[in-house]
């Protein structure tokens, strides 16, 4: 659920297919926050939107117990910023994957 800008979410601790595709990166990129049901990709667009529309600098806090998913959450905001960047160069959704990104998420 969010809570103004502040996404609480669970960890299923299971796949839910879909939930984290490239179809899921397109259409949250194009809704602002709130357009649709919260998702971490919404909350990873409203910073990028921040960072590159209004010129403010951003930071995303996640947090939670051991085992709670943070490193994945982590991985999933880096999957979507690095989506964003690359299409905001003119590259499809399904062709942004590059060895930046690739190199970002494996750390």
């Amino acid at each position: 659920t969010n809570i103004g800008s502040i996404l609480a979410s669970v960890n299923p601790y299971k796949p839910i297919p879909g939930l984290y595709s490239v179809d899921a990166i397109d259409l949250y990129r194009q809704h602002r926050l709130g357009e649709l049901p919260p998702h971490i990709f919404a909350t990873a667009n409203e910073c990028y939107c921040c960072l590159w529309k209004r010129h403010d600098s951003q930071c995303v806090l996640i947090s939670g117990e051991s085992g709670a998913g943070k490193t994945e959450s982590t991985k999933l905001l880096l999957k979507f910023l690095s989506a964003m960047s690359q299409t905001s160069l003119g590259a499809p959704v399904s062709e942004t994957s590059t060895r930046v990104e690739e190199a970002i998420l494996e750390s």
